[in-house]
């Protein structure tokens, strides 16, 4: 049998005769956050803040912070292992790990989540697209599926943010909290219910100075000195992320449904990156999505970077608010600069 070819502009497999034939299929959808909360109010005791400056800046009331010792890894092996009960698959033999928080610089994080999930060779490999991980693993894992590299793939977002935030800054400290959400795709057809695509990513890395962590890479090491200690943790310009956030999200969101076909009055669900309820609501009205058909949690969790989709996906649909077959609208925006989106029909499960 030839090998499917992939479509750019439909995201799918396309067989030699035209017809589309093998597709990613997502089925199965699970997710993790530590159990300690820590409220606005809990930040206030230590930070220049109020609960109400956050909320009206932001939107998030509270966010989950992981115990002292539990590292990205935990949450993500919790997440993975409760994505994989509810996949209707037998084996994944590859694991693939969005974060920015990776247990060590070196080696990945992923094929010691691997182990620990009873698969211990599998392929496994991180991606860092910080914010946009998610999306950039979704396509990447869609595509290994589509290729016929593999059959199966557990994709895994997961953050502990805690561990790079500068204590005594409030613009940052106040936005993340920690968590991890997994989801698995199959090869299928690009008829089923929860197809995968098309999608759209981009970059611009003449702004990566304005998400960053400027010490630990080499080109800190590079250079004799000591860092200043502030340059240890993550330090973002929140004003130029607003602007290029809502403008890139908005574009590429467009992007994926003139590929998709669908108007915005088609989309049933749109799923934001969570970073904050101002660039969701700006980026939601540019696109003439309603507030209703929004799927919001940071409220609940706050900014979970590559973590924020896959747990936005697994609350609602555990809520009840996502049905089989819904056109779903994901879109994201992070470090790099990087963005992404992705479109998808919501297949048959629980999560």
């Amino acid at each position: 049998m030839p090998r499917p070819e992939l479509s750019v502009e439909t995201g799918v497999a396309v067989g030699r005769d035209g017809n589309t034939d093998r597709a990613a299929i997502l089925t199965g959808l699970g997710a993790w956050v530590p159990p300690e909360i820590v409220t606005n109010d809990d930040l206030a005791r230590t930070l220049d803040t109020n609960d109400e400056w956050v909320r009206r800046r932001t939107g998030i009331r509270q966010r989950h912070i992981a115990d002292l010792g539990v590292a990205t890894s935990d949450l993500a092996v919790e997440a993975g292992r409760r994505a994989l009960k509810s996949a209707s698959v037998s084996d994944t033999t590859m694991v693939v790990l969005a974060t920015t928080t990776p247990d060590r610089p070196c080696p990945a994080t992923a094929p010691e989540v691997a182990a620990r999930l009873g698969m211990a060779d599998a392929a496994a490999f991180d991606i860092a697209s910080v914010c946009s991980g998610f999306l950039y693993g979704l396509a990447v894992s869609a595509g290994f599926v589509v290729s016929g590299i593999a059959d199966t793939v557990l994709l895994i977002g997961a953050e502990t943010y805690s561990t790079i935030l500068n204590p005594q800054d409030r613009t940052t400290r106040v936005l993340f909290g920690d968590g991890a959400g997994a989801v698995v795709l199959r090869a299928g057809r690009s008829d089923e219910p929860g197809v995968v695509g098309p999608f759209d990513l981009g970059s611009d890395g003449s702004n990566s100075e304005l998400i960053t962590i400027p010490a630990g890479g080499s080109r800190q090491r590079s250079v004799p000195g000591v860092p200043a200690d502030e340059d240890r943790y993550f330090q973002m310009d929140g004003g130029a992320v607003f602007r290029h956030a809502v403008m890139r999200m908005t574009a590429s969101s467009q992007a994926v449904m003139r590929r998709a076909g669908w108007t915005a009055d088609e989309v049933d669900r749109f799923v934001p990156h969570q970073a904050n309820v101002r660039i969701v609501d700006a980026v939601a009205n540019r696109l003439g999505i309603p507030q209703s058909r929004c799927v919001v949690n940071l409220d609940r969790v706050g900014n979970t970077a590559a973590a924020s989709i896959p747990l936005a996906l697994a609350e609602a649909a555990a809520d009840g608010n996502l049905r089989c077959d819904q056109r779903i609208l994901l879109t994201a925006f992070g470090g790099g600069l990087s963005w992404g989106s992705a479109a998808l029909h919501w297949p048959d499960i629980t999560p």
